[in-house]
């Protein structure tokens, strides 16, 4: 584990599982673990045990599946009920029992919250903290305390929400973390008052929610303020308008701030990604730092200047977070944008020839075309350009497609693919769930024989876009594919009146650069 001194502390499998429409298996979450671990992370909320079924089966597997290398497992769980002993609590037991090193508890610390919601003693919700922290304590786990609603609370009663601060740390917890559980609090405001509490000589953390967009500045005013523990969710995740971002907390805290994490910023991206793999959310493109937009240039004026210095259009070198600069192609885009895409993808161009291919670019985005997620497309057309000839390893004949209702109300498309490949003239039919389908399995059909390598070829992602000034259902339709194989990822676009020649073309230039990626020599 990392030096004690500052904690990074992530809660993404328990308040990040709070999200809507994220749900995480134990198996899921046991490996959300792993890629927290690599990262360096020094504590992991693992659940709630006793409460969750999902969460005590995961600590029971976390024993002997999990084998951490630097965090430590955090259980998560509340404080004894009133009126009861610490001891005999079975919610507690179950932290107890859980096999986690740190326990985190939750506390009241807003008067209104203990008196309307615990219905029970302002008293007596401090004996509770006391007791449930000084047992847990004995018992051999270190203890945090989440002082939930504190910064509200501190607004509505200061001295008992400090009181609630000092009874924890006085009954053995080793950091009190204040919550901005609704989430609106503004950086100047917080800061003034974990300064002003910070006077009680307890060690504290911030816990921040993003309902009014600040969660990761608060985080880090409460830092500059004196806080040394601080917690967040990758991705952001988190219930109503998520947590603070633990990526751009610590991603700020190390590069910017000069702390030292021990977290391995090199590896973010990637982990930030493999975390969005695991839950089934797409990852976000205009994430800070780890986004696939983060370090992207698209305006011209822009590109000329990157291409002088990247550093004039990028607050770091995106390397230092495992990620990439990325040129965008757009009608937005000058000749300095296509010569350094052109170079990223391995091509020079100088000159008369990329002021022909930004030609050809603006031309094609005008009746519709978009290149920004459609790389492998871009990527022809220059070969194109450059060639003076498109790039081809078989040669289209003819394509049809039929939809076909059934008696049983089923519906069953077919599609017909005829076309000549080294020589041959091949005709293949392939059946699927709707057009695009059945046109991507005739087509690869046809091909796999002579180019086994499309085996491996697979869409996984089919976007329709009906274009902005045409209307009804004549309407000028774009479409976005996103094909994969066992090495990589690639988008590919075609525009058309009709939307299933769109999704053709661009099912064409997919299976044209799978081939291109292959290294076959072109037709």
């Amino acid at each position: 584990m990392h030096d004690d001194g500052f904690h990074v502390y992530d809660t993404t499998l328990r308040d990040g599982a709070q999200q809507e429409g994220l749900n995480l298996s134990v198996a899921d979450k046991i490996a959300i673990a792993r890629h927290l671990d690599e990262l360096g992370v020094g504590f992991i909320e693992g659940g709630w045990p006793g409460a969750n079924p999902k969460d005590t089966e995961f600590f029971r597997r976390a024993r002997t599946e999990l084998g951490l290398k630097h965090a430590q497992l955090a259980a998560f769980g509340a404080t004894r009920r009133a009126g009861a002993k610490a001891a005999d609590d079975p919610l507690v037991a179950a932290l107890r029992e859980s096999g986690a090193p740190v326990v985190t508890l939750v506390a009241k610390s807003h008067d209104r919250h203990v008196e309307l919601a615990l219905r029970t003693t302002l008293e007596e919700n401090l004996a509770m903290i006391r007791d449930t922290v000084s047992h847990l304590h004995a018992e051999g786990q270190r203890v945090f305390l989440d002082a939930e609603h504190f910064f509200d609370g501190y607004r509505s009663n200061p001295a008992y929400a400090v009181e609630v601060v000092r009874t924890a740390a006085e009954a053995g917890a080793s950091v009190i973390a204040l919550c901005d559980t609704n989430g609106g609090m503004l950086p100047d405001e917080l800061a003034d008052v974990v300064a002003e509490v910070g006077a009680s000589g307890a060690r504290l953390g911030i816990h921040c929610h993003d309902d009014s967009g600040c969660a990761v500045a608060n985080t880090l005013a409460a830092v500059r303020a004196g806080v040394t523990h601080v917690q967040g969710c990758a991705n952001g995740y988190g219930e109503r308008s998520g947590n603070a971002n633990l990526f751009t907390v610590v991603g700020n805290l190390q590069l910017k701030r000069g702390h030292d994490l021990g977290i391995r910023l090199s590896e973010m991206t990637r982990v930030a990604h493999a975390v969005s793999e695991v839950t089934n959310l797409a990852p976000g493109p205009q994430q800070p730092y780890v986004g696939m937009s983060a370090f992207a240039h698209k305006a011209g004026l822009h590109a000329s200047a990157v291409k002088v210095d990247p550093m004039l259009y990028q607050h770091i070198d995106p390397a230092l977070v495992g990620n990439d600069m990325r040129m965008l192609i757009s009608s937005m885009a000058g000749r300095a944008s296509v010569e350094l895409k052109g170079r990223e993808l391995g091509y020079e161009l100088s000159g008369e020839k990329a002021k022909q291919v930004v030609g050809r670019v603006k031309e094609l985005e005008s009746s519709g075309y978009t290149f920004e997620a459609a790389d492998a497309s871009f990527e022809l057309l220059l070969r194109a350009e450059l060639d003076g000839v498109r790039t081809r390893f078989f040669t289209v004949e003819s394509w049809r497609t039929i939809v076909e209702r059934r008696t049983d109300g089923s519906l069953m498309s077919e599609a017909t693919v005829k076309l000549h490949a080294k020589g041959e003239r091949i005709v293949a039919t392939g059946e699927g769930n709707g057009p695009v389908n059945a046109l991507d399995r005739a087509l690869r059909s046809a091909l796999e024989r002579i180019y086994p390598e499309l085996s491996a070829l697979e869409l996984v992602d089919y976007k329709v876009r009906i274009l902005e000034g045409t209307h009804g259902t004549e309407a000028r339709t774009r479409v976005l594919i996103e094909s994969s194989d066992s090495t990589g990822e690639w988008g590919t676009v075609g525009v058309q009146d009709d939307v299933i020649a769109a999704s053709w073309d661009a099912l064409e230039e997919s299976v044209t650069y799978c081939l291109l990626r292959a290294g076959h020599a072109p037709a």
